[in-house]
């Protein structure tokens, strides 16, 4: 096997264009691959606009705008499969800081970032529009 095709082996997402979808985020996967500059710092910024999941107490639907940032190690997150891993919470019953600190735990479970957060910021219900910010390893400053 070459050194490309070795390198992306585990990306069974990306490559299929099955659109069979997670039901829950437990059932969803962040797949990974290699970080080629692992020995420098930078930042992977994902700006996810269209997230949604239910109120666990409700049952309403509640929109929100989630962006993960991280200063990667060994591996990277590959987009597709956190796109499905997001998507997996629309059927899902959660509140807002739960989801949140999820998706962070997720992020670093898959990838062992040196620092990451997830920041949601969550339409307006009732008036009151909530905004959470989690953080691994640190702040990430630029």
């Amino acid at each position: 096997m070459n050194k490309s095709k070795e390198r992306f082996a585990g990306l069974t997402l990306l490559k299929s264009s099955e659109r069979n979808y997670p039901t829950c985020p437990e059932e969803a996967r962040l797949e990974t691959f290699q970080n080629l500059y692992a020995d420098r710092d930078y930042i992977i910024e994902f700006d996810c606009p269209e997230y949604t999941s239910l109120c666990p107490v409700t049952g309403q639907p509640d929109f929100g705008h989630i962006t993960v940032r991280y200063v990667p190690d060994k591996s990277c997150i590959e987009s597709k499969s956190l796109k499905l891993y997001l998507y997996s919470f629309r059927n899902s019953n959660t509140f807002h800081e739960e989801s949140v600190n999820t998706i962070l735990n997720a992020v670093v479970a898959a990838c062992a970032p040196r620092r990451a957060e997830v920041i949601g910021r969550f339409r307006p219900r009732g008036g009151i529009a909530i905004n959470v910010t989690a953080r691994y390893g640190g702040k990430i400053d630029e």
